[in-house]
């Protein structure tokens, strides 16, 4: 069983909202669709729900073509970031309205939704309104109703995004567990990476309509296949700057070099774009192959036991995330370390360099 994309593309009034586009997701699987706001995410899910008709393309779910077959007649739940209840329904019948709708025998409406509700840690309001729930409340029990369906596609578009920082948490531990009982394919939206890596599985990356890789999460992220991947997965953003790379040494501007060890060594002479996530540039020298890096600070936040610094380095804009905190002056010279062995390297078609 499994979700197909073929060459599915959508367009509204000449603009192009998704490019054409194949992907397929196993049931079983746990997906993540990662980019920011207005990539595509949410078009992409209403055409896997049947909400929007598509351009272009077909649509198979199980072997079967559902391109043009209606959200109604499909067994597909989808929650939204904002939650959806019906008001004058109870909490126990909000969860238990798609099992009524299917006509399922009361005993076992009553067995569902007690179960998730358990699960959902909603036990104890079931007999109020959503009026009387917090906003947490609410939107727990409207992943409830979506989840208590068993759908064969369940829909999930930034469900946690309005919740507060403990409340997710708990529920970033939940869902995969909710999720991992039942015979269904899940896609998750997001705009943040961690949250992507929080729930591993397999993660597409999306900017400006386009799915720019589909993989292993883990995968995606440790080796993106091109720039625009690696910028997509990273917060705060990867660093990127032009080297040259001359024999054994890798140049960056005219006072920052090193070594090109190993697998580096066989890489062409020539330039190429180095980019390097935040939290290998550090105050404290950490990593194989730590260099000394500085630049002139723009802002620095700092974060419980963290601390982002904004630099400026020979006119490329820069981000460092340490633990610990560490403040700097705007303006000042930061003096940090950039742990180079866990760089990536891109082309001149900003395609990554295999090493």
């Amino acid at each position: 069983m499994s979700l197909e994309l073929k060459g599915v593309s959508k367009q509204v009034d000449g603009e192009t909202h998704i490019y054409p586009t194949d992907l397929k997701l196993e049931t079983g699987s746990f997906n993540m669709l990662l980019g920011t706001t207005g990539s595509g995410k949410t078009t992409l899910m209403q055409i896997m729900a049947g909400l929007e008709p598509v351009s272009s393309g077909q649509i198979f779910f199980n072997g079967a073509d559902v391109t043009g077959v209606p959200v109604q007649k499909r067994n597909v739940s989808m929650v939204y970031q904002q939650f959806i209840n019906y008001p004058n329904f109870t909490v126990f019948e909000n969860i238990a309205s798609p099992l009524r709708v299917a006509k399922v025998p009361e005993a076992e409406i009553k067995r569902r939704v007690d179960e998730m509700a358990e699960l959902m840690k909603l036990g104890p309001m079931l007999q109020r309104r959503p009026s009387e729930l917090s906003g947490g409340q609410q939107q727990r029990t409207a992943m409830a109703r979506a989840l208590v369906k068993d759908s064969s596609l369940v829909l999930l578009d930034e469900p946690l995004a309005n919740l507060d920082f403990k409340l997710r948490e708990e529920l970033r531990d939940e869902l995969p567990k909710l999720v991992a009982k039942r015979n269904c394919v899940v896609v998750y939206a997001t705009t943040e990476p961690i949250e992507a890596l929080l729930f591993a599985g397999h993660t597409a990356t999306l900017h400006q309509g386009r799915v720019t890789q589909f993989g292993p999460t883990s995968d995606i992220y440790r080796t993106p296949k091109d720039l625009i991947s690696a910028k997509v997965f990273s917060e705060p953003p990867i660093n990127t700057a032009k080297v040259v790379k001359e024999g054994n040494v890798i140049k960056l501007g005219s006072d920052i070099k090193w070594e090109a060890k190993g697998n580096l060594s066989n890489m062409k002479d020539g330039q190429y774009t180095f980019g390097i996530r935040p939290h290998h540039v550090t105050a404290q020298e950490l990593g194989e192959q730590a260099i000394k890096v500085e630049g002139s600070v723009q802002i620095t936040e700092i974060s419980g036991s963290e601390s982002v610094v904004h630099f400026n380095m020979n006119g490329n804009s820069w981000v460092s995330q340490s633990h610990g905190v560490q403040y700097h002056d705007v303006g000042s010279v930061a003096h940090l370390f950039a742990d180079v062995s866990q760089g990536l390297y891109f082309d001149d078609k900003d395609q990554l360099v295999s090493l």
